[in-house]
């Protein structure tokens, strides 16, 4: 069974993930299960450069094709911010998700409603050897300003899906995982995943 091996420290990207792979007929690993312990510091200028970074990083180490991915929140009021420091995009020193949001909302507050964003994710999948392909996901909505949900991470339950009327941290997991920017890239990735196995 071929082996793919998902880059990232973070539960809640894991767990995405490994809903959305259930199907794949590929064994997916965590870097745990290989004693594989790697912080990359994510220095690109682009989704696409952080995510091959952290797959790069991992595919070395662990030597097995790996999966990584880079997201991040745009706000088009705020010309496309917080984008690639979404998960940096506060003034506090160990920032919380919360403190995130707090901060976005505060640099929203004299803009005009709506406040019309996407979510946006790139994926790298990077063999031992370097070899690497991409795939993108995209999730349109809207940013309010009440916290609604419990579900999810990040600036989920600020995000509004207009056509449901839910935040992201509202919608059950299976349905986020038929929704969400990465459910959307990790979708076009497996497509990119048996250009690997013809190779």
């Amino acid at each position: 069974m071929s082996k793919l091996l998902l880059a990232t420290n973070n539960p809640g990207k894991v767990e995405e993930i490994m809903e959305i792979t259930h199907d794949w007929g590929v064994e997916i690993l965590t870097p745990a299960q290989i004693g594989v312990h790697l912080e990359i510091k994510e220095t690109g200028h682009t989704y696409a450069e952080n995510a091959a970074l952290k797959a790069r990083a991992f595919a070395q180490a662990g030597r097995v094709l790996s999966m990584a991915d880079d997201s991040g929140l745009e706000v088009d009021a705020l010309d496309g911010k917080p984008g690639l420091y979404s998960a940096r995009f506060s003034p506090l020193p160990g920032a919380s998700d919360a403190d995130r949001r707090a901060y976005l909302l505060e640099q929203l507050r004299s803009h005009a409603r709506p406040w019309t964003a996407c979510f946006r994710c790139v994926i790298a999948i990077v063999s031992p050897d370097g070899e690497t392909r991409f795939a993108e996901g995209v999730c349109p909505g809207e940013i309010i300003s009440e916290e609604r949900g419990d579900n999810g991470f990040g600036y989920d339950p600020i995000f509004l899906l207009p056509d449901l009327g839910l935040t992201m941290a509202q919608l059950p997991m299976e349905v986020k995982n038929q929704l969400s920017h990465r459910a959307r890239a990790v979708r076009a990735a497996r497509q990119k995943l048996t250009e690997f196995r013809r190779n």
